[in-house]
């Protein structure tokens, strides 16, 4: 992750910005931060919505843009349309979460001490170990999210486009493992392995990098420019989240969007990846891949702004000071 304290003059180097794993209140850190980021979740969870009914479309059925898609949940389901899966989501979120960030945070500090002995860029050091801590957090959490996704998802298309309805959370996971044993909770665990870890790789790789680019342009380090101001600290941040955003979802939507169909069929077909990539094609062509692109975009950029905002200030609202540590 960027770094959340501005370097003084004389304290320019990348390693003196970071609040490092071993200088974090870890119980305040986990308690507080589960509040916050249950509160961005309830923010941004229709965007997921919104992608997932996109993605998983028939031809005939298929929404022309996030506007009309959005008008036709609330339209047949209200507003709690918005929120379908939400309870199953948030109940998982955090322990997904706990293992994540733990792994993101105890990676990134090591992956850090062993680019230093390179000399490389300050950006280039960021991009690598922002970018093998982000592939870590996600692998480790996989195991926990999968099953998450599954029936999240299932419930965000419940009676949509012929697919079946459930009494809830509980109500999917009995259908699942009545049909397919508790593997059928993992449908999808491959791509899910393929497509999350790698895109979570790149987003905190293009946030590290574009955070010490957009840091040089505002002319960190010069005693004339206060550029350690808080809305500075904030706008490079924000503008790093909307850039990783960006090339997260033009990377990573294709196979998104051939996971979610896989995990979101009927438990007696059986169609494989390829299957599903040629019924894609063969519907709307090679753009069918990318179905909910404008809103996969845009709840990553917003879901990784407002996130990394919030978890750069959970992280120096935590932070143990020197005084404590000695003490």
């Amino acid at each position: 992750m960027g770094s959340t304290e501005i370097a003084r003059p004389d304290v320019p180097s990348f390693y003196e910005t970071e609040i490092s794993w071993d200088k974090l209140d870890k119980t305040k850190f986990y308690i507080v931060g589960a509040g916050i980021f249950s509160g961005v979740t309830l923010a941004l969870y229709p965007l997921s919505v919104i992608k997932t009914r996109m993605q998983v479309a028939s031809k005939d059925a298929v929404q022309k843009n996030v506007f009309s898609a959005f008008r036709n949940i609330v339209k047949v389901d209200g507003i709690p349309g918005l929120y379908r899966g939400f309870g199953t989501v948030i109940t998982g979120a955090v322990p997904a979460r706990i293992v994540f960030l733990t792994s993101l945070e105890m990676t990134k500090e090591a992956s850090l001490k062993l680019v230093e002995p390179f000399k490389l860029s300050e950006p280039v050091q960021a991009a690598i170990a922002n970018g093998i801590a982000g592939m870590s957090g996600s692998l480790c959490s996989q195991a926990v999210f999968v099953p998450l996704d599954v029936v999240s998802q299932k419930l965000m298309v419940q009676g949509y486009s012929g697919f079946a309805k459930y009494n809830g959370g509980f109500d999917v996971v009995h259908r699942i493992i009545k049909s397919d044993g508790v593997w059928g909770l993992y449908r999808g665990f491959g791509l899910s392995v393929m497509t999350y870890p790698p895109s979570s790789a790149v987003w905190w790789a293009s946030y590290g990098s574009s955070q010490h680019i957009i840091w040089k342009l505002l002319g960190r380090g010069n005693e004339k420019k206060n550029v350690s101001s808080q809305w500075n600290i904030v706008y490079a941040q924000a503008a790093s989240g909307v850039v990783a955003g960006a090339v997260t979802s033009c990377v990573t939507t294709p196979l998104d969007t051939i996971k979610t169909r896989l995990q979101v069929m009927d438990t007696t077909e059986k169609r494989d990846v390829g299957q599903v990539m040629k019924r894609l094609i063969a519907e709307d062509g090679w753009r069918g891949l990318y179905r909910g692109l404008g809103p996969r975009f845009a709840s990553m950029s917003a879901w990784g702004t407002t996130m990394i905002v919030a978890y750069e200030y959970l992280k120096r609202l935590c932070a143990v000071s020197e005084r404590d540590l000695s003490g």
